[in-house]
């Protein structure tokens, strides 16, 4: 095994450490959830997003699809399965207008999912091919959810509070982009992985300069269990 090898597979780690803690965020929320037996305002619509974007990684990981990418689908798989628990729990306690809106949004990516899976394995040979159509429709949803912190960061430049910024998950979103970054860059150059974390690196150092801004000005009550800054993307 190479140097380049031994750095990659080092760095990888790295990014899936990070990237598991960032799935572990919600955590607490989840907790309150069942605690009070209600998901009350919380919404499902940012683990739906997340396991959608984790299983086409999945996808992008597997060996016939892209090569020596191990440590890409080992933390998405993992994603995949701390999705699952998160949308059980809301399955669980939410209304049945709620349940009913969660199965259908599911139904629709599984589908999706299932048809990009088929087109992939029937209509593309070669690990080139599958590794360019996968790869773009990854990049797009990890781009996606890497623009979903926009909506905090702007709320917290009206209300010049970081109340529902806190300052552990913006480092660690930083991070993790810088860890993957990397990754990317290390031998074999992923073009895919770095046009994403790329922008989540941008993302997490925008997020730390406005922190940095309105660090002083917290609002009352601030408790990181209540915010709904979810975990962007991992790869």
């Amino acid at each position: 095994m190479g140097n380049d090898s031994i750095a990659r597979t080092a760095v990888g780690i790295l990014g899936n450490v990070i990237s598991f803690g960032l799935f572990l965020s919600p955590a607490p929320t989840f907790y309150g959830i069942i605690k009070k037996k209600a998901v009350e305002e919380f919404k499902p619509d940012p683990y739906l997003a997340t396991i959608m974007n984790c299983a086409f990684w999945v996808l992008y990981g597997m060996p016939f699809v892209h090569p020596n990418s191990t440590l890409v689908y080992t933390i998405n798989g993992t994603g995949v399965v701390i999705q699952i628990v998160y949308l059980t729990i809301f399955y669980i306690y939410s209304t049945n207008k709620g349940r009913k809106k969660l199965c259908l949004i599911f139904a629709i990516e599984t589908i999706f999912f299932v048809t990009i899976v088929l087109i992939t394995m029937l209509a593309l040979h070669g690990t080139t091919k599958r590794s360019l159509v996968v790869g773009i429709i990854s990049a797009v949803f990890n781009v996606m959810m890497y623009f979903a912190p926009l909506t905090v960061m702007a709320k917290v430049i009206k209300t010049k509070s970081v109340k529902y910024m806190p300052f552990s998950l913006s480092l660690a979103n930083l991070l993790n982009g810088l860890a993957w970054t990397t990754y990317a860059f290390l031998h074999p150059f992923d073009i895919y992985i770095l046009i994403c974390n790329s922008i989540g690196v941008v993302s997490g150092i925008v997020q730390l300069i406005l922190y940095a801004c309105y660090c002083f000005n917290k609002g009352e009550n601030n408790e990181e269990g209540d915010v709904e800054m979810k975990p962007t993307s991992i790869h």
